[in-house]
């Protein structure tokens, strides 16, 4: 890494930094920092970091990172800036050789600051960190598999396998780290479903599916990758759950309640299993990071489909009875703008 003094080069970054002193004082800030905490770089010369994010606890941070001379990140903080804002970054403290440190501010992408206070950003944002290196061995040796067998069959899952993971590895940067705005663009749900399908059926204890679908629904507008990411999730959740059949269904709904917010019409998808239903215990909670009725399972599947609804404007909501579960995905028909 560059030296701080050698700014010439750093002040053209798009990454926040600054240099600070023992005393928490900032020394140098670029113009990238300067712009998100609402500050010019010359006034910020002097002041405390701490201050300046209006983080007070920052501080123990830092002088933790100063005297034990490694360096600490910190992951999905949420600090005060100008104006009663808040933005919500991933922090990195490098210590320097000169004594001082380098701290790096990476805001988080709007659509995620927008719904920040769940608690599942921080959780999501340490768990794309241990599967990014899982997810590359996974698609190299599927990468080996499809160019040494001769089964075309084979070769086909191969290549399914090395699909999946690039999927999967791009949802983890786009929705975990800071450069990973949601790609928005038209949306047939339908197509959307056969797609959910296919992968459904390529797996070993597939799910019977049934459809019932209103053909005269329009596009939408969303990540395609994120949505079908809702739709595997709730899937496989069926599945694991001792399902046997889950049946599609997509509806229109009119005058629905998204939030805060009435919309003159949803696209609803609804994902219907004949599993053994939600465990009473687990009903007003079962949106939290962590919360599973598998031993075995992670919690994070279904907190991050709401996330991921929650970010397009919509809603994930379920009903359950024995015999019956209802996961219902909403989708406003109507781009909505603050």
């Amino acid at each position: 890494m560059h030296a701080p003094d050698q700014a010439d080069l750093l002040t053209l970054l798009g990454t926040g930094l600054a240099v600070i002193g023992a005393d928490l004082c900032v020394n140098w800030l670029n113009p990238a920092l300067g712009e998100v905490l609402d500050v010019g770089p010359r006034t910020a010369v002097g002041q405390p970091l701490p201050a300046l994010m209006r983080e007070a606890s920052l501080a123990s941070q830092l002088e933790r990172t100063l005297l034990e001379r490694r360096p600490f990140n910190l992951r999905g903080a949420t600090f005060g800036v100008a104006r009663g804002r808040e933005i919500t970054a991933d922090l990195t403290m490098q210590p320097l050789d000169d004594g001082r440190l380098l701290v790096e501010v990476h805001p988080l992408a709007p659509e995620l600051n927008a719904v920040a206070g769940t608690p599942l950003s921080a959780t999501l944002r340490g768990f794309a960190h241990e599967v990014k290196n899982p997810l590359a061995g996974l698609r190299g040796a599927a990468q080996l598999l499809e160019r040494r067998v001769a089964d075309n069959d084979l070769r086909q899952l191969a290549s399914m396998v090395i699909a999946e993971a690039d999927r999967l590895a791009a949802l983890a940067d786009g929705l975990l780290r800071h450069r990973g705005a949601a790609r928005l663009g038209p949306v047939n749900v339908h197509e959307l479903l056969e797609r959910l399908e296919g992968l459904v059926g390529a797996e070993a204890d597939a799910l019977r599916v049934r459809h019932d679908y209103d053909p005269s629904l329009p596009d939408s507008v969303g990540d395609t990758d994120r949505l079908l990411q809702v739709l595997l999730n709730l899937t496989r959740n069926a599945s694991e759950a001792g399902a046997t059949a889950i049946t599609l269904r997509t509806r229109v709904e009119h005058g629905a309640r998204l939030g805060e917010r009435t919309v003159r019409a949803a696209l609803r998808v609804d994902v219907i299993d004949d599993g053994p239903g939600v465990a009473d215990e687990l009903r007003d909670s079962l949106f939290q990071p962590l919360v599973s009725g598998r031993a075995d399972g992670t919690g994070l599947g279904l907190a991050l489909s709401r996330e991921i609804a929650l970010e397009h404007g919509g809603d994930l909501r379920f009903t359950s009875r024995p015999g019956e579960t209802v996961f219902s995905l909403y989708l406003p028909m109507e781009r909505h703008h603050d």
